[in-house]
C-alpha cells in the first residue's frame, strides 16, 4: 500500500466539502473508504501517464487518496485483463482506450477479457491522428498526397506504432477510401522510432497521435502536417485541416482515453466517480494541460455517453479489421 503525505490527506478532506454539492444519488454511505487504484496498462512516461496522473491528482482532492499502478505488456491487454478480474467495488479502475477496449478484443482470440467485462464511466480526452509527411513528398494536403500516390504506386510508405493499432486501421481505411492506394505499411514497436525515421526520410508518411513533438517538428520544417482525423479542427492546432475538409468525408477517427470499471460495479459508485470526474474536468488549468499536449478534454461526458462512443468505435473499426484479415489473430 503506498504512503500518503499529510498534504494529500488534507486535500482529500477538503474535497469532501466539494463533493457535498454533488447529487445525493451519486453518493454512497461508505465509498470510498480506502485508496482508489487507477491501472494504466502501459509503462510509465507515455500518453497514459500524461492523461491519468492529472486525473489522479484531482481525485485525491475530491474523492480521497488515489494512486496509479502501471501494468504494461501485450499492447495494454495484460493490465486491462487484470482490472477485469478485480472485485467490482470501485477501488480498481482502468484507464482504457480504443485499443484496449475495442481493437484488442476484436483482433485477439484470447486477450484475457472481453468487451462486456467493463462499464464505461467517463471519457477524459479525445485526440486526433494526424497525417505527417516528409518535406520531400510533393503534397501540401491530402488531395495532393492521394494524387501523388496514384501516380507513384509503391513509392510511398507509412509508419505506425504497429499492426492492428488505431493508426494502422486508419491508414488502411485511408488507402481504401482513396481508391486502393499502393502505399506500404511499415509497423514499428512505437511511434517514436517511426517519427525519427520520418524526419530522416526513411519513410514517407506517419499516422500518429497529435502531440507537441509533432507540432514542434512541423514548425521547424522537418515534417509537414496535412490533416487530422477528428470531425472538427483541434483547438490546440487550428491551422491543420480535418480529413473531412480535405475531401474525405468518411475518414474520421477519434482516439480517446477514459475510465472503466469491472462490469458488475454498482451504479451508485459509477455515478459518483463520473460526477467527481465531471467536476474535475471543469478546471481551466487541467483543460489547458491536456490541450497543450494536443488533446481535447471532455467536460461533458457521462457513463451513457461514453459507452455510446465505445460502441460507435467498435462499429466503425470492425469492418476494417475484417477487410484486412486481422480478426481473431
Amino acid at each position: 500500500m503506498p504512503s500518503f503525505s499529510r498534504r494529500r490527506v488534507v486535500h482529500a478532506l477538503s474535497g469532501a466539502a466539494t463533493l457535498a454539492a454533488l447529487p445525493r444519488s451519486a453518493r454512497t454511505a461508505d465509498y470510498p473508504s480506502r485508496p482508489i487504484r487507477l491501472v494504466i496498462p502501459y509503462g510509465a512516461g507515455g500518453s497514459g501517464d500524461q492523461i491519468g496522473r492529472p486525473w489522479v491528482d484531482k481525485m485525491s482532492a475530491l474523492l480521497g487518496p488515489t494512486f496509479v499502478e502501471y501494468i504494461g505488456g501485450a499492447g495494454g491487454a495484460i493490465g486491462t485483463a487484470a482490472v477485469a478480474r478485480e472485485e467490482p467495488d470501485g477501488y480498481s479502475l482502468l484507464l482504457g482506450n480504443g485499443s484496449t477496449q475495442v481493437i484488442i478484443p476484436l483482433t485477439s482470440s484470447n486477450p484475457g477479457y472481453s468487451v462486456g467485462d467493463f462499464r464505461a464511466i467517463y471519457r477524459l480526452i479525445n485526440s486526433a491522428l494526424v497525417f505527417a509527411i516528409h518535406p520531400s513528398v510533393p503534397a501540401a494536403n491530402l488531395r495532393e498526397l492521394i494524387a501523388y500516390a496514384k501516380a507513384n504506386p509503391g513509392k510511398l510508405s507509412y509508419g505506425t506504432p504497429g499492426i492492428a493499432t488505431g493508426n494502422h486501421l486508419v491508414g488502411e481505411t485511408f488507402k481504401q477510401q482513396a481508391g486502393a492506394l499502393d502505399i506500404v505499411h511499415v509497423p514499428y514497436r512505437g511511434i517514436a522510432q517511426a517519427s525519427n525515421d520520418l524526419v530522416s526520410g526513411q519513410i514517407s508518411l506517419v499516422i500518429a497521435v497529435m502531440s507537441v513533438q509533432l507540432l514542434q517538428l512541423s514548425q521547424a520544417g522537418k515534417i509537414r502536417l496535412l490533416a487530422v482525423t477528428t470531425e472538427k479542427r483541434l483547438s490546440g492546432a487550428p491551422d491543420i485541416p480535418t480529413a473531412v475538409e480535405s475531401g474525405m468525408p468518411d475518414l474520421r477517427y477519434e482516439g480517446w482515453f477514459g475510465l472503466f470499471a469491472p462490469r458488475l460495479t454498482d451504479d451508485a459508485i459509477i455515478d459518483r466517480i463520473a460526477q467527481a470526474t465531471r467536476l474535475a474536468m471543469t478546471d481551466a488549468a487541467l483543460q489547458a494541460s491536456y490541450r497543450a499536449q494536443g488533446m481535447e478534454p471532455d467536460s461533458d461526458s457521462s457513463p451513457d455517453k461514453f459507452q455510446r462512443i465505445v460502441d460507435a468505435t467498435s462499429a466503425s473499426l470492425a469492418p476494417v479489421i475484417k477487410s484486412i484479415g486481422l480478426g481473431n489473430l
